[in-house]
């Protein structure tokens, strides 16, 4: 799960790495939620991410990788 912005460039070339590395995944652009909405998206990163920056990459409910990491994230997936 990537919790992002969208706005965000550092998000985008999260998403773009995962679509090049053919992962599935599921993302949320957090600043597009509204209401309820967004509390929801913002208490289940910040499980993972007491902090809440973005982007949050979030791999099988058990690792959890704050920021583009390309190498990071390349050698977590691969």
């Amino acid at each position: 799960m990537l919790y992002a912005l969208s706005t965000c460039g550092w998000c985008a070339k999260t998403k773009e790495l995962l679509e090049e590395l053919g992962v599935e995944f599921d993302y949320q652009y957090v600043d597009l939620l509204e209401g309820k909405e967004q509390d929801d998206a913002m208490d289940a990163m910040e499980k993972y991410n007491p902090k809440g920056s973005f982007p949050t990459l979030v791999i099988d409910g058990k690792r959890c990788i704050i920021g583009f990491r390309e190498d990071e994230i390349r050698e977590a997936l691969s």
